[in-house]
């Protein structure tokens, strides 16, 4: 099975180093030297990583026969694809890989059929699920251990606890200002909310 573990951003220096944004939460293992990965466009690789070194808090790779600005420039872009075991899991026991949670069932606690995961998007401060409704539509789930409860594999089914909101219409929204703006009967209302 295949895995993108890293997109190439731009060149970084003239001896052929490129910045990566780092699709993995195993780099050390997938971005490793040595390691051969193919790519996208399939013409630009297959790359073998020669060196890799973090620099200001960003991941620097060095491919073997890229050797200056130009043809790490030419990288750009390209996703690095890593062969993988589809029966291999993370070593964390609440981790899991894309392939392993697309296309299971989200149902809620009650067992309310919400839909199936089909994306998974990696924002900087959450990843999401993409869930496709029976209408079509799609909601979007934070994969949040507050919301996402349960992940069984064996039956291929995500369990969400949402708040009210997150997949339906029925949210109940408590303003002050409503309560504050209902004049009791028989007393004149003030505008400014200060006692006259």
């Amino acid at each position: 099975m295949q895995l993108v573990v890293a997109r190439v951003g731009r060149a970084h220096g003239i001896k052929g180093e490129v910045t990566v944004e780092v699709r993995t939460d195993e780099p050390e293992l997938r971005l490793a030297p040595g390691a051969v990965l193919a790519t996208d466009p399939a013409s630009a690789g297959p790359l073998t990583i020669e060196t890799g070194r973090v620099h200001s808090g960003r991941l620097l790779l060095r491919f073997e026969g890229v050797r200056d600005r130009n043809a790490a420039e030419a990288l750009r872009n390209t996703l690095l694809i890593a062969e993988i075991d589809p029966d291999q899991t993370p070593e964390d026991p609440d981790e899991y890989y894309d392939h392993q949670l697309m296309d299971l069932d989200v149902v809620t606690k009650d067992g309310t059929e919400v839909g199936r995961i089909t994306e998974i998007s990696h924002l900087p401060s959450q990843d999401l699920f993409v869930v496709e409704r029976a209408d079509g539509s799609e909601a979007l789930i934070p994969f949040v251990e507050e919301i996402v409860v349960e992940i069984d594999l064996e039956e291929q089914r995500a369990v969400i606890d949402p708040p009210p909101g997150l997949i339906d219409d029925r949210a109940d929204i408590a303003s002050s200002r409503d309560a504050e703006n209902a004049p009791a009967a028989g007393a004149d209302h003030a505008s400014s909310g200060e006692e006259a």
